[in-house]
């Protein structure tokens, strides 16, 4: 099973507000819709670092290393 982690944070009082009605409605502890929320705020960033990334790349401020070069590093051949 996952470790947990005790947090204390701080939310507007709009978004507080709605996540005590939410939590109400669906019979959903507060913590779990906060860790689903974050999840899926995580994937979407996922996708904006990528993208970033490639940007990086397409200016040349980034290189990348052929994966040959990561295996025989790591003895992977």
């Amino acid at each position: 099973m996952p470790k947990h982690y005790r947090m204390n944070i701080t939310l507007p009082g709009a978004v507080s507000e709605e996540l005590e009605s939410v939590s109400k409605e669906l019979g959903s502890k507060k913590s779990h819709i906060i860790t689903k929320a974050l999840e899926l705020y995580f994937d979407e960033l996922d996708v904006e670092i990528a993208e970033k990334r490639l940007q990086e790349l397409e200016n040349g401020e980034s290189n990348l290393i052929p994966a040959e070069k990561v295996w025989q590093d790591l003895g992977i051949e």
